[in-house]
């Protein structure tokens, strides 16, 4: 997920410039694909654009000819970057040479809504076979824009050489920094990116802060909880590991990753990206769990990310191309992707398979998924990293989290009128 944070950021500007200048449609009230089959006529082929990662790749190909020998559809897998898919969509769409089914990060949904690049779909009852936290992510404007794949969050891995079992509690984890924390030996109890907002959010949600309200699924992008009182603890709380010097205040995720495969540190926060390396720096005394809960009980509200197909604004198949989705998506299918390409799935019987419970290594942030909140996919997000970023950097050189906070809303205030989104 952190990856893919940050190539979106990369990409906003020219997002932008595709939605000013890309196709005029009329995406007011499109029409629901309901993924029934029964009177479509049976198309050829289905073309479907997946992300271009060869581990991803082979897990796909393997279930598409299943799909193939179920139905007789031949799927033609194109490999297109996920991030440089809209791009490509809004000028091959247009000219009949476009996919009838592409793979996105669920943030990136209400761009490509504003676009007229995708379609809603019906679910029907298989809405139900999905994790709510990922339907809930691919939901914008009250439809659902997704069929997910894909979900992941953060949590907590650690080093049983250095600590015997995993901080169940806030109070835990700063008794492991306090002990274990020696910065003139490059020794630390706990690290994490604590000047990344897309890390540090858990600590502002877990105390009530909030980016966007968020009433039945919609957002009120007027209403940002990022200066609230929550969100002053939360900052507070991260402020005071750069002033107890738990955390140096240079820290990066190339810092982190380097002292932690080195066995310097007892507890890291970050993402199952990184199970590979520490696995294999790591071994046997590599472990992981949830984040720890916080002093007023609540467990941390990370960010969860789903990834997830969608459907074609410009497809002639598309009652053929949700029944793919849903196929490819089902418990069965899911549990083959995690096997080959090692990434949890949305689906909720899959995520919740033994195969995943089991598995050490993945559990944690399987049970950190229940606690998340989806990052929210409305255009306006993409105003909000930036000022955030600043403002934790202030408040780790000590300034006022208050009055930092409060400028941020501002400053993010002013961004999203300048962009004329909302209006």
């Amino acid at each position: 997920m952190k990856k893919t944070l940050s190539l979106f950021l990369m990409a906003v500007l020219l997002v932008g410039v595709l939605a000013a200048c890309g196709p005029k449609r009329d995406v007011q009230q499109p029409k629901e694909s309901q993924g029934t089959t029964e009177k479509a006529e049976k198309p050829d082929k289905l073309v479907v654009w997946v992300n271009d990662d060869e581990k991803q790749k082979q897990a796909l190909k393997d279930i598409f000819q299943k799909y193939t020998e179920k139905t007789g559809i031949k799927i033609e897998m194109v490999g297109v970057n996920m991030l440089d898919q809209t791009k490509k969509l809004a000028l091959d769409g247009p000219a009949g040479k476009g996919p009838d089914v592409f793979y996105q990060p669920h943030d990136r949904i209400g761009d490509i809504v504003l676009q007229g690049l995708a379609d809603p779909v019906d679910l029907g009852d298989a809405k139900g076979e999905y994790s709510p936290t990922a339907i809930n992510a691919v939901t914008y404007d009250g439809k659902t824009y997704g069929v997910p794949l894909v979900v992941e969050t953060y949590g907590v891995f650690y080093n049983k050489n250095l600590v015997p079992e995993a901080p169940k509690t806030m109070d835990d984890l700063m008794k492991i920094a306090k002990e274990k924390t020696n910065a003139a030996k490059d020794q630390y109890g706990f690290l994490m990116e604590a000047a990344n907002f897309y890390f540090v959010y858990p600590f502002f949600a877990g105390y009530g802060g909030y980016v966007f309200k968020n009433e039945n699924g919609k957002y009120d992008i007027s209403d940002i909880g990022l200066a609230n009182d929550g969100a002053v603890k939360g900052a507070e709380l991260v402020q005071s590991w750069f002033k107890n010097g738990y955390i140096p205040k240079e820290i990066t995720g190339d810092i982190m990753n380097g002292l932690f495969t080195k066995g310097n540190v007892a507890v890291a926060i970050t993402g199952p990206w990184n199970i590979a390396s520490y696995k294999e720096a790591l071994g046997d005394k590599l472990a992981t769990a949830p984040l720890p809960v916080l002093d007023n009980g609540e467990h941390p509200k990370s960010f969860v990310g789903v990834k997830t197909w969608m459907l074609s604004a410009y497809s002639q198949n598309k009652e053929w191309a949700v029944d793919f989705m849903k196929f490819v998506t089902n418990e069965e299918n899911s549990l083959h992707y995690y096997e080959v390409a090692g990434e949890m799935p949305a689906n909720e019987k899959a995520l919740t398979n033994e195969k995943i419970t089991n598995d050490p290594l993945i559990a944690g942030f399987a049970e950190q998924i229940q606690y998340g909140e989806p990052m929210p996919n409305v255009p306006e997000m993409s105003q909000v990293w930036e000022p955030m970023g600043n403002a934790l950097q202030f408040i780790a050189k000590g300034d006022n989290p208050k009055a930092v906070l409060g400028e941020a809303v501002k400053t993010i205030q002013d961004k999203i009128a300048a962009s004329g989104a909302g209006k």
